[in-house]
């Protein structure tokens, strides 16, 4: 029967395994630099536009990508070593961003050489997300994927707290190409983290019959190693008709687990809405609080802060009781968002979006850990990918009536419409948490999936 992990977390036991000590460091290190880079690019279009519109135009063009790149990137997710994929999108992505830092620099900056950029980050990242998520599951015991996750939480939302603490001071005195050249660099010790993760040569589809073994080199690649050709390449292979058949059998595979939806579509409403509502954050910070980029980082400190005790307190809670509290910080978001345009001073504001960070981290959590409970390792990658997408179409079209909504009418139409996606994902989360709590789940088609025990 397959269910979710419900042991408490064995720190000591977790923090054991080496590839996770490195994993742990490049999502901190990553995530520093990203924040920053979000919040002085967002700061920046603002301060040079005043438009909430060119800001939500950020937001659609580090999505876009994720319309088309997840077909893809899913079934390279699912067919190459996860740690080299990291690490090449890892580099590609620092030398797009140092380069609009040269820009920057050189005094030729302009909105586009941004948007130029955040398409060009937003493409690596369409793919990164869903890849680290899937590399979780090969870097720790099963009995730690809830664990795995809120470690990865904390790391991720440390980052993004030193990041919103020092963002303002860098900003102010470094400008717009320091803000660039610090998160240019951290993607490069992010790649070495990832690379120094593990050796050799690790394929997700070696121990199908096995999904969550720790696995060694598949055949493919290791006789690929012997006759000197490259085993990503032998692995992954070229031809269309493998990639058709690898996406007709992860939807397959979808249509035929409920719960997987459910958790996937609620935790997909959660991430479009919550990236898509820095949109309007922004514009709370510079025309309702007039607090800066300093109070702009504050606000991001502080929900940076609700995540990371988020992620260490529903660590050690029990299943059922993460079960009921899944849907309640979903209940608890959408009525949080009707509050937001109301509360006019700082520290309100901080303290909010620290709640709502609270909830983001134990409502992801408990998606990611079922999802890993649940879903065979070499079918990560493609479900990961399929509700990547659902979660771009959902923030295109928020990013867009967000960033509208609040130039055309007001700020407080804005947070209303993110109030209403969180009350979809409540309901969302409901049948989730209903399906998970039958403990009798079975997949049918793909018995491999199935915990025996």
């Amino acid at each position: 029967m397959a269910t979710a992990v419900t042991s408490r977390v064995d720190w000591s036991l977790l923090w054991q395994q080496r590839g996770f000590r490195y994993f742990f460091t490049a999502m901190f290190v990553s995530l520093f630099g990203s924040g920053m880079n979000f919040i002085g690019v967002s700061w920046y279009i603002m301060s040079a536009t005043h438009s909430t519109v060119a800001v939500s135009w950020q937001v659609i063009v580090v999505t876009l990508p994720g319309l088309v790149v997840p077909f893809l990137g899913g079934v390279l997710i699912d067919r190459m070593d996860r740690r080299y994929l990291g690490v090449l999108l890892d580099l590609s992505r620092g030398l797009a961003v140092l380069a609009a830092a040269y820009i920057a620099w050189r005094g030729h900056l302009h909105i586009w050489h941004l948007y130029a950029m955040t398409l060009l980050t937003g493409t690596g990242s369409a793919v990164y997300w869903s890849n680290v998520n899937a590399l979780v599951q090969e870097v720790v015991p099963p009995s730690q994927f809830t664990g795995a996750n809120a470690s990865v939480l904390v790391g991720v939302q440390s980052g993004m707290l030193l990041a919103g603490t020092f963002v303002g001071f860098f900003y102010d005195n470094m400008g717009i190409a320091g803000i660039l050249l610090i998160d240019g660099l951290t993607y490069f010790v992010s790649a070495y983290c990832l690379y120094r993760m593990r050796s050799g040569y690790v394929s997700p589809r070696d121990h199908r019959q096995y999904p969550r073994e720790y696995s060694e080199s598949t055949d493919t690649a290791s006789q690929a190693l012997v006759s000197g050709e490259n085993p990503e390449i032998a692995e992954a292979g070229t031809s269309l008709a493998i990639y058709a058949a690898d996406m007709k059998e992860g939807f397959a595979y979808l249509r035929s687990q409920p719960v997987v939806l459910a958790l996937g579509v609620t935790h997909a409403i959660l991430m479009a809405s919550v990236v898509s509502g820095n949109v309007v954050v922004v514009a709370l910070a510079n025309d309702v609080l007039h607090s800066g980029s300093r109070g702009f980082g504050f606000i991001e400190a502080g929900w940076a802060i609700g995540a990371i005790a988020g992620g260490l307190i529903t660590s050690q809670l029990p299943q059922k009781v993460r079960l009921p509290l899944y849907v309640a910080v979903m209940a608890g978001l959408a009525l949080g968002h009707v509050a937001v345009p109301f509360v006019t001073f700082l520290l309100g504001a901080a303290i909010l979006q620290g709640c709502f960070g609270f909830f983001r981290a134990l409502g992801g959590i408990v998606a990611q850990s079922s999802l890993m409970s649940i879903v065979p390792r070499h079918f990560m990658g493609r479900t990961q990918s399929a509700f990547a997408i659902i979660a771009t179409i959902l923030q295109l079209a928020m990013s867009f009536s967000l960033g509208w909504l609040a130039q055309r009418f007001s700020i407080a139409t804005g947070f209303f419409l993110l109030a209403l996606m969180y009350a979809g994902a409540t309901l969302s989360a409901s049948r989730a948490s209903a399906l998970l709590a039958r403990r009798d789940f079975s997949p049918t088609g793909h018995p491999e999936a199935i915990r025996q025990g």
